[in-house]
């Protein structure tokens, strides 16, 4: 069953963002204080990069570096994925299964960001369920993109 509601209903909308020069100890505070795992990078409004406490785990402290002596740049990913703020669940959850992510940057007709979208999000929509499942099934399959 299609579900045409519109992403911006149900991400989070004005996420904490980070800048490439910011230090990985800023990313830790906002994951901490905000209860996420992901930060978005950003030039002025534009998505850059993402930064996952995985990335910071798996780029720096298993590589021997210090996480409070590196910078965001050292740690995030730069291939992003973003989706509009007027596309469907649907959309979101093809673009979602379709890059192997469980949480995207979503972005207005200008490229800025305006919020992240994850599959809890979408997970709590009545007909998104089996999708959810489906795309959840997928990304978990694929092999590990660090």
């Amino acid at each position: 069953m299609a579900n045409s509601r519109k992403i911006r209903e149900v991400m989070t909308p004005d996420p904490a963002c980070v800048s490439e020069t910011d230090s990985i100890a800023d990313v830790a505070k906002i994951m901490a204080r905000e209860d996420i795992g992901v930060v978005p990078v950003v030039s002025g409004k534009k998505v850059i990069g993402m930064v996952t406490d995985r990335d910071i785990v798996v780029r720096l402290v298993a590589e021997g570096k210090d996480p409070n002596a590196c910078r965001v740049d050292e740690a995030m990913t730069t291939s992003i994925r973003s989706v509009r703020d007027d596309s469907t669940i649907d959309d979101a959850l093809n673009l979602m299964g379709g890059a192997n992510v469980r949480r995207t940057p979503v972005v207005n007709e200008r490229d800025e960001l305006v919020g992240i979208v994850t599959l809890g999000d979408i997970s709590t929509e009545r007909k998104a369920g089996e999708k959810v499942g489906k795309t959840m099934e997928c990304i978990s399959e694929a092999p590990p993109n660090n």
